[in-house]
């Protein structure tokens, strides 16, 4: 079976699949238009997945807007916090070897995998009638396999590995990997798995969505924790 294809929140069978998606966020802005906050969340997370993510990000990212690239064609572009900019490829970020971060940032999402599966069968078991349980964004009714395990904002998953890395003072370059099976890596240093897996319980807010809404780029989720977000203990 094809491994998916991992950018932040969002999990793709293909890179087709991945590369329509971002094609219609491109195509969804006019030349000269600024990203909105979730696109630019969405796109700033493909772009640390570019071979050369590090040089672009630079001393950080204002905004991500979208201009013309030459021949008659729009792409993103990043503007960064010293005013300076450069564009980048969609499909470079998606169709190239992972780098440093896209490889830490998929092996936490495997250290954490049966936390989230857990969470995923609990919520269905307490709460599923006749197999369908409702979406905790638009109410509707959804089937198991059409549910996915979704980190709200602002503490998505992104953020999470961002931050972890940041306290812990990683490089990532450094880190050392096991290689399971052909959906991924482990991260080698058991210790550090551990200390990531904490991390994550305890700050992860999280929702069971319907999986293609949760695509539709349409939930701006609020800031606080609630009452409904579901915690893994």
């Amino acid at each position: 079976m094809r491994k998916p294809i991992q950018i932040g929140e969002y999990s793709f069978k293909t890179k087709i699949e991945a590369i329509e998606f971002y094609k219609e966020i491109l195509n969804s802005y006019q030349e000269g238009d600024e990203l909105n906050n979730s696109d630019f969340e969405m796109v700033f997370n493909l772009l640390k997945n570019h071979p050369d993510s590090e040089r672009k990000i630079g001393c950080g990212i204002e905004k991500i807007v979208v201009e013309n690239g030459g021949y008659n064609y729009n792409c993103f572009h990043l503007v960064r916090q010293d005013s300076s900019k450069e564009d980048f490829s969609y499909r470079k970020c998606i169709s190239g070897e992972p780098n440093d971060f896209s490889l830490f940032s998929q092996s936490c999402r495997k250290t954490v995998e049966s936390d989230l599966k857990e969470i995923k069968q609990k919520y269905f078991k307490e709460n599923s009638k006749n197999g369908l349980v409702k979406c905790q964004n638009t109410g509707e009714l959804i089937s198991f396999e059409n549910a996915n395990v979704d980190h709200r904002q602002p503490n998505t998953f992104s953020v999470i590995v961002d931050r972890f890395i940041e306290i812990k003072g990683i490089k990532i370059s450094t880190v050392e990997y096991d290689k399971i099976d052909s959906y991924g890596h482990f991260l080698k240093d058991k210790e550090l798995e551990k200390q990531f897996k904490d991390y994550h319980a305890d700050k992860a807010n999280l929702r069971i969505v319907n999986k293609n809404r949760n695509l539709s780029r349409s939930h701006q989720a609020r800031i606080n924790r609630q009452q409904k977000d579901l915690r893994i203990e």
